[in-house]
């Protein structure tokens, strides 16, 4: 008996078991105003939620003001008959228009009606006079439904919300990767690309000119008395200059031609599809450039001073019978830049298949 009483106290306690579709708002949508009063009483136990419209444009206006979780719908109507306001329902589904409301048409029409109903997609169809126990079931039952279109379309927002933060997280990530790749690329005083990456390049390039035949020239570049410049103006001083340089020798080149800091005041560059005539043009306005760089340094005491800089360039092209390799072509460039060290500085020197005496 003991036992008998608690399980009695333990059920009296236990809340009541929640209704899944209570709540839930239904429009009825009839010009009959009894009609409307017998559905909302046969309606009445579960806890649903009614509104009312008296016609066709007043379900649509009730639809704008609040979207309901089901609309049963009379199809004759005036003004606006039930089957053209689930035609309009229905074209306007997707997530930017009413989303997805079920609809029950109610007719006393037989076959001809229902068949056109559920064509213009009604989810469902009742002819009068029907039975309640009937209506509620299929009620039940396209709430059921509507309970899993939103939780699907819910699933889906979440889903597409992280695609989209995964996106974002892939595109930072890819910048990222690119930023570090340019920093293991790129000289960090100059801006200009470093002596590994343009080792890299230059194996490609000259693959590339041996394969095509196609014409490739080689320049080597040293600013001349750089090491005077830096003990006389000091190094802060000397790194201005070399970003100085590096700024003019990139804007005498083409956007195809690669140039690389090859080591302290020593620049290269690599310039596809130049022979020998067009690389000694170039050279000589890189020349040109680096003399026009004017410089203004400022002592802790006294006027500031101009400093002016020059350079001296080696350049050397294939196709060349006596240059079979990258290495070969990089030597004779660089042994062209000490020949016009060793001839006053301020010059170009070309390799011409008998190097420089």
């Amino acid at each position: 008996m003991a036992d008998s009483a608690k399980k009695t106290t333990e059920t009296a306690r236990r809340p009541p078991p929640t209704n899944p579709l209570a709540d839930r708002t239904i429009l009825i949508v009839d010009d009959d105003p009894a009609n409307i009063q017998h559905v909302r009483e046969g309606l009445a136990g579960p806890g649903y939620r009614f509104r009312e419209a008296h016609d066709g444009t007043e379900a649509l206006r009730s639809l704008r003001e609040a979207r309901p979780d089901l609309i049963i719908m009379d199809v004759e109507m005036p003004r606006l008959g039930g089957v053209e306001v689930c035609r309009i329902i229905k074209a306007n589904g997707g997530e930017g228009g009413f989303g997805f409301i079920p609809v029950i048409l109610v007719t006393a029409r037989q076959a001809a009606g229902k068949v056109e109903g559920l064509e213009l997609g009604a989810d469902d169809y009742l002819v009068k006079p029907f039975d309640m126990l009937e209506l509620s079931a299929r009620v039940k039952s396209m709430l059921r439904l509507k309970v899993l279109q939103d939780a699907l379309v819910e699933k889906n927002r979440e889903l597409d919300s992280k695609n989209q933060a995964l996106d974002r997280a892939n595109k930072e990530l890819d910048q990222k990767r690119e930023e570090l790749l340019r920093l293991t690329r790129v000289d960090g005083l100059t801006g200009l690309y470093n002596r590994r990456y343009f080792e890299e390049r230059l194996s490609e390039e000259f693959a590339r000119s041996a394969r095509y035949r196609s014409p490739l020239s080689l320049v080597m570049m040293d600013i001349d008395h750089f090491k005077r410049l830096n003990d006389t103006y000091g190094h802060p001083f000397g790194d201005q200059v070399l970003r100085a340089v590096a700024q003019a020798v990139r804007g005498r080149l083409r956007e195809v031609d690669f140039v690389a800091r090859y080591g302290g005041e020593e620049f290269i560059a690599l310039l596809p599809e130049t022979g020998p005539k067009e690389a000694l043009g170039a050279c000589e306005r890189i020349r040109e450039a680096v003399a026009s760089v004017r410089l203004e340094y400022r002592p802790p005491s006294g006027d500031a001073l101009e400093v002016r800089c020059t350079a001296s360039l080696g350049v050397a092209s294939v196709p060349s019978p006596t240059l079979l390799g990258a290495e070969d072509l990089k030597k004779q460039a660089d042994t062209c830049l000490y020949a016009a060290k060793a001839g006053g500085r301020n010059c170009v020197r070309q390799y011409k298949d008998t190097p420089p005496e």
